[in-house]
C-alpha cells in the first residue's frame, strides 16, 4: 500500500502514466489487431508525443475531454476498421458517433471490447494520479522535446513519399494523424493552385468513360437464347472469394470461403478484372441496373436524383426489359424505405417490388437487417416458382443482406471460422449454393441467363484493391461458346449494357459502358472511389489512385485489379485536378446542380407502428437520405403524417442527421396523430455550409398504423421559394 502510494506521489507520475495511456495502450493495441507495420507504430509515436506536450502539466479539466475525445476515436476507429475494413477520413466520421447505427452495426456489442476497457482505465488511472500530485508542480519537459513528434511525422511522410506503402491506411496512420495529413494536403493543394496563377484548366475528355461502347466483337454468333434474367446482388462480397478470379489474377490471397459459388464460377464466365466504382448498396444497384457512375463522392445518390427524371430511368435495364414484354420483379431482404428503394426500384422499371413485408418464411437467425440468407434463398426459391407459372418472360434481381456486419451466422459456423465475417460469408455460400442446386433441378437455368454479382466490398485485410474488387458470374444457356475467364477491365457500369446486347436489343445511348459478351482490342478507362481514394486506369496501362491527402500516385498496371503493380512517381497541382475534374464530370451526368430540385418521398402505402422505436435506421418511415444541400441554401420540409387506424393514436417525431450526427431542427420532440387530425407541418432551415449526406428520420410508434402521404424536401437559393413549382408525380421533379 505504501509503495503504491509513493508511486502515486512521484514526481513524474503523471508523465508516466499519461505516456501509458496515450503511446503504451496504442502500440499494444496495433499488435494485438494485427496492423502492424512500420510506420503505423511510427505513426503512434509521433501522435503520443504530441498528446504528452499538449497536456502534461495542463489542469485535469482542460486535458479530460481531449483524452476523452482521443480515446472514442480510437475506439470507434478499431469498430470501423472492424466492421467494414476502413479507416475513416474527415468526410467519413459520421459513422462514428451515432451510437443506434454503431448499435445495429455491432449487433449491440463492440468487436474489441478489451480495448474500450484498457482505455476506461488507463483515463480512470490517470484521473487517480492527477488527482493525488493536486499541488505538486510536475518537472518541466526540455525545450527540445517538441520536435520529436514533428521528426517522427516527418519522417513517416518521407517515408511514404519516397517509397509508398500498398497497405491498408491503419496499418499506416492512427486517425488523428490522417487527419492531419490530409489537412496537409489540402494545403499543400492550394498552395500549388497559387503558385500556377491563371495557368488555363482545360475541360478533360469524359467520352471513354461515359460513352457506350459496342464495337468490340461478338462472344456470341446470334442473339442469347434465354427467355428469363436472374440477377443476384449478394451483400459486400469481393472478387477475391471466387478462386477462380484469385488464380486468374494471381492473387495471394488463398482464404477459400466460399468454394460452392467457386464450384459454379468454373461453369460460367468470369471476369476476374471486375470493378466496383463506390461503397453502399443503392450506389451499386444503381451502376448495374442503370448502365451509369453513382456519385464518386458523399453527394446524393443518383438513385435518389434519378426521381426527378421522367426519361434517363426509361433507359435502366428493368424498363428496356419490361419494352421487350418482361415481367420484372425485385426482390431484397430488408426493408424498403431505407434509401428510397420503395420509389427508385419502380420508378427505374420493375412492375413489382418487394421486401422483407413479402416473406411468410422465418428466419433461422435474429439478424437486425432483415432475412438471413438460408431464409431469404428459401423465400427466393418460392418467388422463382411463381415467375415459372407465368407465361411472361420475367427478370427478377435480388439482393442479400446476410453479410452485412454484424455478420450474423449461426453456432456451427461461428466455432468453424475465425471471425463473424467469414462465418457469414461460408453461411451465404451453402444458402446459395443450395439455391443454385435447386434452380438447376428445376430447370430454370435452362432458359435463364444468370448474374451473380456483389452491390459493394466490404474489403479484405492485407489485400490491395479489395475494396473495389467485385466479381461478375454469368451464366448462360450458350455456355459452351463462352469462354471461362472473360479478358478485359469491366465495372458495374457496364451490366446493363451487357444484358441487352446479350438478347440482341437495342441499347439507348444514354447507357455508359461495354458489353460483357463482346471482345475488344484496346483498353478502356474506368473509375472507382472507395475506401477513401479515387481510383481511374487510363485505359493505357496505368492506374492512378488519388488518396484523401489530395496526392495522386500512378502505377504502370495492365489492368484494374491487380495483386500488384508498379509504382512509377506521384503529383498534386493540375494533373490532381484533372482526376478530380472527371469525377466531378461523372457526379453531374445526371443533374448539373442540387438546387431547385423538389422531392416527394411520401406515399399512400399503410405503414404499420411498432409498440416503441428500436433505432433510428430500420424504423425510418420514409427513404430521404444522404442528400446535399448547397452552401448557402435555404431547405423546405414540408410533411403530412395520417393515422390510417380509426380506434389509434400514433406518435411522431423527425431527426435531422448531417453525416449521421444529430442535426436540431427545432421540433418538438414528440408529436401526437389522432384519427381525427393528422399532423401537418411545413418549416425551413438555412444551410450556411455545404452539406451532404443529410438525412431526414421520420420515425413513429404506437398500436396501429399511418400513412405519410406528404414528404416534401426542395433546397434552394433565398427569394426562389415563389418560383418553386409543386410536383406534378409521386417521385420528384425539378423545380
Amino acid at each position: 500500500m505504501n509503495f503504491i502510494r509513493r508511486v502515486f506521489h512521484h514526481p513524474l507520475a503523471p508523465l508516466g502514466v499519461l505516456l501509458s495511456l496515450v503511446l503504451l495502450v496504442p502500440l499494444v493495441a496495433r499488435a494485438l489487431l494485427g496492423w502492424s507495420d512500420p510506420l503505423g507504430y511510427l505513426s503512434d509515436l509521433g501522435t503520443a508525443g504530441l498528446l504528452t506536450l499538449l497536456l502534461y502539466r495542463r489542469p485535469w479539466w482542460l486535458a479530460l475531454p481531449v483524452l476523452l475525445v482521443w480515446s472514442l476515436l480510437s475506439i470507434a476507429s478499431a469498430e470501423l476498421v472492424s466492421a467494414v475494413g476502413r479507416l475513416p477520413n474527415a468526410s467519413d466520421l459520421h459513422y462514428l458517433f451515432d451510437p443506434q447505427f454503431v448499435g445495429n452495426s455491432t449487433g449491440g456489442g463492440l468487436a474489441h471490447p478489451w480495448l474500450a476497457a484498457a482505455l476506461l482505465s488507463g483515463l480512470v488511472l490517470w484521473l487517480g494520479v492527477q488527482w493525488a500530485a493536486r499541488g505538486t508542480r510536475a518537472p518541466r519537459l526540455p525545450r527540445h522535446a517538441w520536435t520529436a513528434p514533428a521528426l517522427l511525422w516527418l519522417a513517416h511522410g518521407g517515408v511514404q513519399y519516397l517509397n509508398p506503402s500498398e497497405a491498408d491506411q491503419w496499418r499506416l496512420f492512427n486517425l488523428p494523424h490522417q487527419l492531419l495529413a490530409a489537412a496537409t494536403g489540402q494545403g499543400q493543394v492550394q498552395l500549388e493552385q497559387w503558385l500556377e496563377g491563371d495557368v488555363p484548366e482545360l475541360p478533360v475528355q469524359m467520352a471513354g468513360l461515359t460513352q457506350l461502347d459496342l464495337d468490340g466483337e461478338p462472344l456470341l454468333a446470334a442473339p442469347g437464347q434465354a427467355r428469363n434474367v436472374l440477377v443476384i446482388a449478394l451483400e459486400g462480397i469481393p472478387g477475391a472469394y471466387i478462386k477462380t478470379n484469385r488464380e486468374a489474377l494471381r492473387s495471394r490471397y488463398q482464404d477459400n470461403l466460399m468454394p460452392k459459388l467457386s464450384a459454379w464460377a468454373e461453369r460460367g464466365m468470369n471476369t476476374p478484372d471486375y470493378v466496383l466504382h463506390s461503397h453502399q448498396t443503392i450506389r451499386g444497384l444503381y451502376a448495374m441496373l442503370c448502365g451509369d457512375y453513382d456519385k464518386l463522392d458523399n453527394g446524393t445518390p443518383k438513385g435518389i436524383e434519378l426521381l426527378t427524371q421522367s426519361q434517363r430511368n426509361q433507359a435502366c435495364l428493368p424498363a428496356q426489359l419490361r419494352k421487350q414484354g418482361f415481367n420484372t420483379h425485385y426482390l431484397q431482404g430488408a426493408g424498403l424505405r431505407f434509401m428510397a428503394k420503395d420509389k427508385i426500384m419502380p420508378h427505374i422499371g420493375f412492375d413489382s417490388t418487394h421486401g422483407l413485408e413479402w416473406f411468410s418464411n422465418a428466419n433461422y437467425l435474429d439478424f437486425p437487417w432483415g432475412k438471413d440468407d438460408k431464409a431469404f434463398f428459401e423465400g427466393a426459391l418460392d418467388y422463382v416458382g411463381q415467375l415459372k407459372k407465368q407465361k411472361q418472360p420475367w427478370m427478377l434481381t435480388l439482393l442479400t443482406v446476410g453479410t452485412h456486419q454484424p455478420y450474423s451466422a449461426p453456432e456451427e459456423y461461428l466455432s468453424r471460422f475465425d471471425t463473424p465475417k467469414q462465418a457469414a460469408v461460408a453461411y451465404l455460400d451453402d444458402a446459395i449454393g443450395q439455391f443454385m442446386d435447386q434452380l438447376e433441378r428445376q430447370g430454370v437455368l435452362k432458359d435463364t441467363l444468370v448474374v451473380i454479382t456483389s452491390d459493394e466490398s466490404h474489403g479484405i485485410d492485407g489485400v490491395r484493391l479489395a475494396s473495389s474488387w467485385g466479381f461478375n458470374l454469368m451464366l448462360a444457356p450458350e455456355q459452351a461458346q463462352l469462354p471461362r475467364l472473360k479478358s478485359g477491365t469491366y465495372g458495374h457500369v457496364d451490366l446493363s449494357a451487357s444484358v441487352l446486347d446479350y438478347f440482341g436489343f437495342q441499347v439507348p445511348d444514354s447507357l455508359s459502358g461495354r458489353s460483357l459478351l463482346r471482345d475488344y482490342a484496346l483498353g478502356r478507362e474506368i473509375m472507382s472511389y472507395t475506401n477513401g481514394k479515387l481510383r481511374y486506369h487510363d485505359g493505357q496501362g496505368t492506374l492512378t489512385e488519388c488518396d484523401f491527402q489530395q496526392r495522386c500516385r500512378y502505377y504502370a498496371s495492365t489492368g484494374f485489379i491487380a495483386d500488384s503493380a508498379t509504382f512509377k512517381g506521384q503529383y498534386g497541382g493540375l494533373r490532381a485536378r484533372q482526376i478530380s475534374a472527371r469525377a466531378e464530370g461523372l457526379d453531374r451526368t445526371l443533374l448539373q446542380s442540387p438546387l431547385n430540385l423538389h422531392y416527394q418521398f411520401g406515399s399512400p402505402a399503410i405503414i404499420p407502428l411498432q409498440a416503441q422505436i428500436k433505432d433510428d435506421w430500420a424504423d425510418n418511415l420514409i427513404g430521404a437520405q444522404y442528400l446535399e444541400m448547397p452552401k448557402g441554401s435555404l431547405t423546405r420540409v414540408r410533411f403530412t403524417v395520417r393515422s390510417a387506424d380509426p380506434q389509434q393514436n400514433a406518435y411522431i417525431l423527425l431527426k435531422g442527421k448531417e453525416r449521421e450526427q444529430d442535426v436540431a431542427l427545432g421540433l418538438p420532440e414528440e408529436m401526437l396523430v389522432t384519427p381525427d387530425q393528422p399532423l401537418e407541418m411545413d418549416f425551413s432551415f438555412a444551410n450556411p455550409e455545404s452539406r451532404k449526406a443529410f438525412s431526414f428520420h421520420l420515425l413513429g410508434y404506437g398500436l396501429g398504423a399511418v400513412e405519410v402521404s406528404d414528404f416534401s424536401v426542395i433546397t434552394e437559393l433565398p427569394g426562389q421559394e415563389e418560383a418553386s413549382e409543386e410536383p406534378q408525380d409521386d417521385n420528384a421533379q425539378s423545380s
